[in-house]
């Protein structure tokens, strides 16, 4: 008898099982793939997620796998830029985007030093229950074929947005929205970057960024009713939508793309209720939205972190499992759900309302580094948005640019 078995091995299961391993508890963690495979998703973590894995002691691992760290950004809208330059929050830069491959490797070899059991390349077929209450798993070894059962107090399902343990449980969705856009990406040598690049046009937006090897990452996304024309010919389509940023498009033809285009539309948007009797979901299970903000591996370190302390709470006999992973619930849902709402706004590519692009003017104009990061910051959840978005601040920096001198014809 276990007391939690993952289902999962990725970044929002394999953090989970290392916590509660951390935190003495008797965790099996199974995946379907061999730990180390590499999976066709977004992979840049900010938001924090930087720091909560340097607070777990996992960040300096993830660097020594190659991957470089993020101090800076460029976003672009309408083609005017705005620099971010030197973000970090005690001292950890804001963002870093380690492979997949790299960062869920880290991760559950950090589970196991916990004391975490791991059984990759094995199946989960099937629930073990007592009336409504899950109370383990039954599956199968990939490789010698065995089948066998386990049992655990709690089962926790880290096992994505079409998670088998949710269409067990039958777990109710809500917020749901289809899906807005559609994505593909690939890779590329000889474009070197260090900074974190977003492009947003009208009707596209492309997302690049530096990763393990020496790699240059590139993500672009468009409306969802573009996908079947971008799908017919998905290089011309990415490469036109990269040609639309002249710099860019530069040295990204002076590179060379290394691996295929990987790409998908099928990006569901919604919030599922994370547990129920012996049951609890985490990361995509639990909550999948579209990547244009990059929430995702973010949202999971962050829901580790909650879930693996409400089970903990559950398992020792603090407070009964269903309050302690209500809060859980209604923690995620108050931190993720305006987040979600923008994002979905971002996402079907809404014109931000005008006082945005007034204050994304007025610090365009201006010029002023600081407040540009401090603007940064608040909108990266680096700090408090009042710290930048307050009365006074945005009352400041409007005046500032009113009283620049007017630019003398010549």
């Amino acid at each position: 008898m276990y007391d939690a078995i993952v289902i999962g091995a990725r970044c929002a299961g394999a953090s989970t099982a290392m916590l509660l391993g951390r935190l003495g508890h008797k965790v099996l963690l199974v995946d379907k793939t061999a730990v180390g495979t590499d999976i066709p998703h977004g992979h840049f973590i900010h938001r924090q997620g930087p720091q909560r894995l340097a607070k777990w002691g996992v960040l300096d691992d993830v660097v020594a796998t190659g991957c470089p760290l993020v101090t800076d950004i460029t976003m672009s809208l309408g083609g005017v830029p705005l620099y971010g330059k030197n973000l970090r929050v005690d001292g950890i830069p804001f963002g870093i985007a380690p492979r997949r491959s790299a960062l869920d490797k880290v991760l559950v070899d950090h589970a196991v030093a916990a004391g975490v059991e791991l059984h990759d390349q094995f199946l989960v077929e099937d629930f073990l229950r007592d009336g409504d209450r899950i109370t383990g798993i039954r599956g199968r070894d990939l490789v010698s074929g065995e089948r066998v059962e386990r049992l655990a107090q709690i089962v926790i399902g880290a096992d994505g947005r079409n998670s088998r343990l949710a269409q067990a449980v039958n777990a109710p969705t809500y917020e749901a929205v289809p899906s807005v856009s559609c994505y593909y990406f690939s890779y590329w040598s000889g474009v070197p970057m260090e900074e974190l690049q977003l492009h947003v046009g009208a009707d596209f937006v492309i997302f690049a960024f530096p990763t393990n090897d020496n790699l240059l990452a590139l993500f672009v996304a468009w409306p969802i009713e573009r996908f079947a024309e971008v799908r017919r010919d998905i290089e011309t389509a990415f490469m036109s939508a990269i040609d639309r940023v002249p710099t860019l498009a530069e040295q990204v033809r002076a590179g060379e793309r290394v691996e295929k285009f990987y790409g998908t539309a099928d990006l569901p948007n919604f919030f599922r209720k994370p547990y129920g009797p012996g049951w609890v979901l985490v990361g995509d299970a639990g909550h999948h939205k579209d990547p244009f903000m990059a929430l995702g591996i973010a949202d999971a370190l962050r829901d580790a972190e909650l879930v693996a302390q409400a089970v903990h709470e559950g398992l020792v006999g603090k407070r009964p499992f269903a309050e302690a992973l209500a809060e859980f619930e209604q923690k995620r849902n108050e931190t993720s759900l305006p987040l979600y709402q923008e994002n979905l706004a971002r996402a079907t590519f809404t014109p931000p309302p005008p006082e945005q692009r007034q204050i994304r003017q007025a610090l365009v104009d201006n010029g002023n580094q600081a407040d540009t990061n401090a603007f940064y910051k608040a909108i990266l959840g680096l700090a408090p948005p009042e710290t930048f978005f307050n009365p006074e601040n945005i009352g400041r920096i409007m005046q500032q640019v009113a009283q620049q001198p007017a630019a003398v014809p010549l």
